[in-house]
């Protein structure tokens, strides 16, 4: 990692600044790929299925039998930490629900809004060494809270064309019953444009590596998306009375998500950063995922800020997806942030457990998106319809204010409209 001690404010916008990477080779291959599926439809799929997964499908399709059987392969413990998590996530994501508008404006001009769900939605779920089941949960909940009537799961193929079971255990599990085992950009394709075996659907969710970032950016001129989430980010402020060992653990585990994440030690001295180094060195040795961390922690960085304000200034400037404070006071803290995905306070808030299961939701905007987009939510789900029902004293009351603003508009349609109501 590398450090900075009370760098000037000239400094912060560059050190906040995301690792840049050559993204021209990726645009290509996925504008050709997105192409291609648009006019050859399961053809395509099935070539590029083959070429990149190493994988010869005929069908994308997951039987309904595979889907049934997929929790004989799961340990029971997991069912029942999967249980739990979706309650937390469901109880969460069920008090988003906001009640109707229906308000009388002026007398005689009434007007609504209400909430629809969004009426079929995909959900792109990553698989490969790190298949992220609780992913399901995170996209498919919000989806049956809200009362979306088509929910459709993406997820790629391993190497035999099976699905991890643990992702079709949570798919049960929430009565998701039409999957496809169909993964990178030609899963965004076949969402966004439909082929001759799959329906296009009308928005898509979830994240993805860098190929299904950009195919989500790339087709949002024909299907909504959720958002463009790329790598993952994690914050930590930490000053005197955090725990070492935790903040290095919560580093590590934004860490191992792979090469392209980045993490930041945002300290109040260079006692915090030399103990909390040891330990992730330390910690680090003994996990599983070391080229990915190694490739993370090379562009990571830490900072020594002795002032609280600076710390704070600095985060909202980064806008980090995940913000931990470990700190004297951490809500003191809290309520200055302004930009930030999710937020985690106190010492024994580890991000994991907004990851699988204290009921946020981990897809959370990424690359300073935060400071103008939150993460996913019930409202992500749905979409608002506004109504307006004018009488006639609601028309004599409002008709002169439109009339005037029409005609200063220079639109005498528009004035007219009202004009010959009134001497009706």
């Amino acid at each position: 990692m590398k450090n900075y001690i009370e760098p000037g404010r000239g400094l912060w916008n560059e050190i906040a600044k995301r690792p840049e990477k050559n993204i021209s080779m990726i645009q290509e291959t996925v504008n050709s790929i997105l192409e291609d599926v648009k006019k050859r439809g399961d053809e395509a799929l099935i070539f590029y299925t083959k070429v990149l997964d190493g994988v010869k499908l005929d069908s994308f399709v997951v039987e309904k039998k595979t889907i049934k059987e997929s929790g004989r392969f799961l340990d029971e413990k997991l069912k029942e930490a999967i249980s739990l998590a979706a309650s937390n996530i469901e109880k969460f994501h069920k008090a988003q629900i906001v009640p109707d508008v229906d308000v009388i404006t002026i007398p005689g001009v009434r007007c609504t809004q209400k909430r629809l769900p969004v009426k079929r939605v995909g959900l792109y779920v990553p698989g490969g060494s790190a298949p992220l089941f609780s992913t399901v949960l995170m996209l498919g909940i919000p989806a049956k809270v809200a009362g979306c009537k088509e929910i459709v799961l993406f997820t790629p193929p391993g190497k035999q064309g099976e699905v991890n079971p643990a992702i079709l255990y949570a798919a049960e599990y929430l009565e998701i019953k039409e999957i496809y085992t169909l993964g990178g950009a030609q899963a965004i394709g076949a969402m966004a444009y439909g082929t001759e075996s799959i329906n296009k659907v009308d928005k898509i969710f979830g994240p993805g590596n860098s190929y299904v970032a950009y195919a989500k950016q790339a087709i949002c001129k024909d299907v909504a998306v959720d958002m463009f989430a790329g790598p993952s980010e994690l914050m930590v402020i930490a000053d005197e009375s955090a725990n070492p060992a935790f903040v290095a653990a919560d580093l590590l585990s934004q860490a191992e998500h792979g090469a392209d994440s980045q993490v930041f030690l945002v300290a109040s001295c260079p006692t915090v950063v030399e103990k909390c180094f040891k330990e992730i060195e330390k910690q680090s040795a003994k996990l599983n995922r070391q080229k990915e961390i190694a490739g993370t922690l090379e562009k990571s960085i830490s900072i020594i800020f002795e002032k609280r304000e600076n710390m704070i200034e600095f985060a909202n400037i980064y806008a980090p997806e995940h913000l931990i404070i470990s700190t004297i006071n951490p809500w003191g803290i809290a309520s200055k942030i302004e930009a930030a995905g999710s937020v985690f306070i106190g010492n024994y808030s580890p991000e994991s457990a907004g990851d699988y299961a204290s009921g946020t939701n981990h897809t959370l905007p990424t690359g300073g998106w935060a400071k103008s987009q939150g993460g996913l939510s019930l409202d992500s789900f749905t979409h608002t319809i506004t109504y307006q029902e004018i009488t006639l004293e609601g028309i004599e009351n409002l008709g002169a204010t439109i009339e005037q603003m029409a005609r200063a508009e220079g639109l005498e349609a528009h004035r007219n409209a009202v004009t010959i109501r009134i001497k009706k």
